[in-house]
């Protein structure tokens, strides 16, 4: 059970990561209240922070920074390589839930791949 726990918490910590992105793509990105509210009051922090993940998205830089991440991480041996792609999954759920599927589906898959391979290289 012991050698099990870092996935798991690994697992609960990526699903609400994962929730929490999508509770931000429903509740601010694509509720038609904010879209008036921001007109009216741009200086609200809301609106803000609403503006700057419009920006991100429309840079895709979550995705972007998946994807590299991934592919250091794949190449890179040891926790690091580990470490690596963990935080690969962390920039790409969030890609995935926030209109960057392009970039981040290739990205989880080979941060996943490369902590599938390091499970089996100890």
């Amino acid at each position: 059970m012991r050698a099990r726990l870092p996935w798991i918490l690994l697992l609960i910590a990526l699903s609400a990561l994962l929730a929490a992105s999508y509770g931000l793509r429903y509740s601010l990105m694509e509720d038609p209240q904010w879209v008036g509210t921001c007109v009216a009051d741009a200086e609200r922090w809301e609106c803000q922070l609403r503006s700057s993940l419009g920006w991100l998205i429309y840079f895709r830089v979550l995705g972007w920074s998946a994807l590299v991440t991934s592919v250091l991480a794949f190449f890179v041996r040891g926790r690091m390589g580990s470490a690596l792609a963990v935080l690969a999954l962390l920039f790409g759920l969030p890609a995935l839930a926030l209109y960057n599927a392009s970039l981040a589906v290739f990205a989880v898959v080979i941060a996943g791949l490369r902590l599938v391979r390091a499970k089996h290289q100890k």
